[in-house]
């Protein structure tokens, strides 16, 4: 299993920010020294190009962001502080998600340590999400004729506005979200299904919501390719989460959407999303599930 990362990811921001920035030298950290994956499968990104961000994005704040133009208003709302490092992450990463999804149609299954940034806008950053790479990555590879029909599964405890907003008159795309109904965003762009749920839903509940309404997506839907946005913020210990999955609830949900995608032999993409556990060492644990259980599954 290949998957995207680049030392690059991580951003100097300020040490007291909430923004887990380590967990993506953490990930690929952990992700060796536990055999999951090998040093051969990580391949490295370079920095998206503008034409290709400009499929989702404006060039005013492709531009803007890359040159550090930005008011201090959209910066505010981006809710993380201009660098020319994060800058360089941010295009990193969407090439990184790009390169899965070429990866995934080649062999399978892919991921990127990175990804899942589904809160950015056209023409704006919000959430910690800076530019959309779920929605460049599928736009150029459509236009590339990799693609024609996209699904997004989108399992972060936010729902995925940028990405609802950015596909809503594309029939070639189905955005699936399952996520708080009480939490941010709370203007919600109404994604293809969206599946709210109430605070400290557990296990239990949360597994039998997710099987009923992926199997009826499934079932009238047929992709040429899957993003999995696994956030692990669904987690009862997360800081933002407010729903209440336990670690091994998370990996059950894990388990069942890449084994319902696997199954159907759909091209799949695995992205981490986000969360903000107690600590950096529970992050890491938590977003690495999903790669073991894709490597557990033969990949």
């Amino acid at each position: 299993m290949r998957v995207s990362y680049s030392p690059g990811y991580y951003a100097t921001i300020p040490n007291e920010h909430i923004f887990p920035m380590g967990k993506f030298q953490g990930l690929h950290r952990y992700l060796l020294e536990k055999e999951i994956l090998s040093d051969f499968e990580i391949i490295e990104p370079k920095m998206i190009d503008f034409i290709n961000l400009m499929t989702a994005h404006t060039s005013r704040y492709a531009y803007g962001v890359w040159n550090g133009t930005l008011d201090k208003k959209e910066v505010r709302k981006m809710g993380l502080p201009w660098t020319k490092s994060l800058a360089i992450r941010s295009r990193l990463a969407v090439q990184g998600t790009l390169n899965a999804g070429i990866m995934a149609l080649q062999d399978g299954i892919s991921g990127n340590l990175a990804g899942g940034t589904h809160h950015a806008m056209a023409d704006w950053g919000e959430g910690f999400c800076v530019f959309n790479d779920v929605a460049v990555a599928i736009k150029v590879l459509q236009q590339s004729m990799w693609i024609n029909k996209a699904l997004v599964i989108d399992c972060d405890v936010h729902q995925g506005n940028g990405t609802a907003e950015l596909f809503k008159d594309d029939d070639t795309v189905f955005t699936y979200s399952i996520h708080g109904e009480k939490n941010y965003p709370f203007k919600k762009p109404p994604s293809n299904l969206d599946v709210g749920l109430p605070d400290k839903t557990g296990d239990k509940e949360y597994h039998r919501n997710l099987i009923e309404s992926l199997d009826s997506v499934l079932s009238s839907f047929e992709p040429d390719i899957v993003f999995y946005l696994g956030g692990i913020d669904p987690l009862e210990t997360d800081h933002f989460g407010r729903l209440s999955l336990t670690l091994k609830g998370l990996r059950e949900r894990d388990r069942i959407v890449i084994e319902m995608i696997t199954k159907k032999e759909y091209p799949l993409v695995l992205l981490l999303s986000g969360g903000y556990a107690p600590t950096l060492e529970e992050t890491v644990i938590a977003h690495a599930q999903m790669f073991k259980i894709a490597r557990d599954l033969g990949f």
